[in-house]
C-alpha cells in the first residue's frame, strides 16, 4: 500500500492553519514569503500608498531582507494599532454582543495554499462555539474619520475580502478606533466577484513569483524608495542596455522635463499677475469674496535680514547639532558610500537616436 499524506484539518470553511500562533518572528516572516497575505493584497493591485508591486515581489523571491525596517510611519501606526487590538475587540464584543475569540495561527486556503491570511479576531454568534465571521481591527487618525463614517475604505476592505476569500466565510466585521475616542463597527458581506477577481489577479502575481517574472516598473513613491536602496552599488561598473529600450525612456523623459519647466514658467507668470494686482494690499476681493491674499506671513529671509541687521543676526544666531559629513566620509568612507542616496543624472547632450 502507497502512504498517504493525512491534510491538514479545515479550521474555516476553506481556511487550514499552516503556521502556529505565538511563532518567533523571523520563522513568521519565513511563512508569509511562502504566499500573499491580506496586508500585501492592495499593495500587488498598485493601490498602496507605501508598498509597491515590485516590493511585494522583490520580497517574495528573497531579494529583500527578511526582517528589514518598517517606513517610520508605518511602524508607528503598527505599534499602536497592536497596542489597541485587545481593547477594540473587547469593545466590539460589549457593543455587537457576539463573541469574539483569537485564533490558531496563520491560515491558508485549503486548495490554494499561497492565499494566506493572519486574522485579527474571529467571531462566534451568540451560543455558538465555532466561529462564524471574522473580526479586522483598525486604529486611524481622526481625519479619516470622513472616509469610516459610512463603510469601509478600499485598503481595509481589500484585505477584509482576502480574508474572506481564505477563510470561505460569508461575511466580515471591521471595527476601526478613529483618533483613539471614536469606534466605528461595519458588517462586510462577502461579494463573489471581487473575490474571484482578487483570487484571479493576485494569482497572477503570484505565479510571475514562481516564474521569476517581475511586475512592471511604476511610478509610485514607493517603487522609487525600493530601487534606490536595492543595490549594493559597484563604483565604476557599466551596463550595457538595449538601445531599443533605453532611448525612447530618455527621450520620453526629457519631454517631461521641458513639459514640467513650462509649467513652472507659466504658474510663475501667473502668480507675478497676482502679486503686481495686490500691491500693497494683504487680501484682494472679487465681487464682495476674498478672492486670494499675499500677506507677509511666510519664512524669514535670513539672508536680507543678516545684511540689513548684521548686530541683530550676530544676537540671535545659535548653533546646532548637526552630522559632519564631510569629517565622517574621509574617515568611513565605506559607511558614508553605503548609506548615501543614489542621484539619476542623464547628460543634456544625450539626445535619442
Amino acid at each position: 500500500m502507497t502512504a498517504t499524506t493525512a491534510q491538514p484539518a479545515l479550521v474555516t470553511p476553506t481556511g487550514v492553519v499552516v503556521a502556529p500562533a505565538g511563532l518567533a518572528r523571523e520563522e513568521w516572516l519565513k511563512v508569509r514569503r511562502t504566499g500573499i497575505g491580506g496586508s500585501e493584497v492592495a499593495a500587488v493591485l498598485g493601490m498602496s500608498k507605501y508598498t509597491s508591486p515590485l516590493e511585494v515581489y522583490l520580497d517574495k523571491v528573497g531579494e529583500l531582507p527578511l526582517d528589514r525596517p518598517q517606513h517610520p510611519d508605518l511602524a508607528e501606526a503598527a505599534f499602536w494599532g497592536h497596542q489597541h487590538e485587545p481593547t477594540i475587540a473587547r469593545v466590539f464584543a460589549e457593543r455587537s454582543g457576539l463573541g469574539v475569540v483569537e485564533g490558531p495561527g496563520t491560515l491558508a486556503h485549503v486548495e490554494r495554499r499561497w492565499m494566506l491570511a493572519n486574522v485579527d479576531r474571529y467571531v462566534l454568534d451568540e451560543g455558538e462555539s465555532a466561529p462564524s465571521s471574522l473580526l479586522e481591527i483598525k486604529t486611524r487618525s481622526a481625519f479619516q474619520l470622513d472616509e469610516w463614517l459610512f463603510g469601509v475604505p478600499d485598503g481595509p476592505a481589500l484585505q477584509t475580502h482576502w480574508y474572506l476569500a481564505v477563510t470561505g466565510y460569508s461575511h466580515a466585521y471591521v471595527a476601526a478606533l478613529l483618533g483613539g475616542n471614536r469606534l466605528l463597527i461595519h458588517r462586510v458581506e462577502r461579494d463573489e466577484a471581487l473575490v474571484e477577481h482578487l483570487v484571479e489577479f493576485v494569482g497572477e502575481f503570484w505565479q510571475g513569483v514562481l516564474d521569476r517574472r517581475p511586475p512592471a516598473v511604476d511610478g509610485s513613491e514607493a517603487t522609487e524608495e525600493v530601487l534606490g536602496h536595492l543595490y549594493e552599488v559597484k563604483a565604476g561598473a557599466v551596463t550595457v542596455a538595449d538601445p531599443a529600450e533605453v532611448l525612447p525612456l530618455l527621450e520620453r523623459r526629457r519631454e517631461l522635463k521641458a513639459r514640467e519647466q513650462r509649467v513652472v514658467d507659466e504658474l510663475r507668470e501667473v502668480d507675478n499677475r497676482l502679486k503686481a494686482t495686490a500691491g500693497e494690499a494683504e487680501v484682494v476681493k472679487v465681487r464682495d469674496r476674498v478672492a486670494f491674499t499675499w500677506k507677509q506671513n511666510g519664512p524669514l529671509s535670513t539672508k536680507r535680514f543678516a545684511a540689513a541687521h548684521p548686530e541683530l543676526a550676530a544676537q540671535y544666531t545659535h548653533s546646532v547639532d548637526a552630522l559632519d559629513t564631510k569629517r565622517l566620509a574621509a574617515e568611513h568612507p565605506d559607511e558614508f558610500r553605503a548609506h548615501r542616496a543614489r542621484r539619476l543624472v542623464v547628460p543634456k547632450e544625450n539626445a535619442a537616436a
